[in-house]
């Protein structure tokens, strides 16, 4: 038996472009779809990922994540199963703004919310809001998936839920969740569970933002 049997491997995915990505339009949760590009790149990633052998597909319900997922889903033959918790998170007044427009109306926030995991949009949500809503979804798997150690499981989803939860995986404390930067389209996060039940999961952080066509021989 491989030493490396009881480890459980995780697959975070950013999903396509979508033209609001091209445009710096902040997204949060508005259901916006993803450009030829983003369609390329999801074909591309599921290529690369579809070897993995993975045994479930989790997805975030909205249409960008779902495409993205079903790529993946139909080079591995598995269904694509769809969860709320793992939408983007809620930016509140800024969803349908700019960079620059938010920037404007709301001089120094963006800044302050990049560096720390503790602010609000006003009417959205913290970065630890979001890593408390996703992290559950983790655990499930870990109770429900007796089949999960020496294989691997992909939940494909946003940016900054994928940091949000990776910290919170890592148990990182609030002022370090800024360390973790920005993902590309259709880039990924691969963390491993050595620990020996769900409440010592171990989780270690193995690869951070790599990419079919930049760096594929990343594992």
């Amino acid at each position: 038996m491989s030493k490396y049997a009881h480890v459980r491997n995780l697959i975070l995915l950013r999903h396509g472009q979508t033209e609001w990505n091209a445009a710096d339009r902040m997204q949060g949760q508005i259901d916006t779809d993803l450009t030829e590009l983003g369609r390329q790149q999801a074909k591309e990633a599921a290529r690369e990922l579809g070897s993995r052998n993975a045994i479930a597909i989790h997805a975030s319900d909205l249409r960008r994540a779902k495409e993205t997922a079903q790529a993946l889903g139909d080079i591995s033959d598995l269904p694509v199963i769809t969860d709320p918790r793992l939408r983007e998170t809620n930016l509140g007044d800024w969803e349908g703004l700019t960079h620059l427009e938010v920037d404007a109306d709301y001089p120094g926030a963006r800044v302050q919310w990049r560096l720390d995991a503790t602010y609000t949009p006003p009417g959205g949500e913290s970065k630890l809001e979001v890593g408390a809503r996703s992290l559950p979804v983790v655990r499930e798997l870990y109770n429900e998936r007796q089949d999960w150690p020496g294989r691997t499981i992909i939940l494909v989803a946003h940016g900054g839920l994928i940091a949000a939860l990776t910290a919170a995986l890592l148990e990182l404390p609030p002022e370090n969740w800024p360390a973790l930067g920005g993902l590309a389209n259709t880039s990924w996060v691969q963390l491993s569970s050595h620990g020996p039940d769900i409440d010592r999961p171990g989780w270690r952080l193995d690869v951070w933002n790599a990419a079919a066509k930049v760096a594929p021989d990343v594992q």
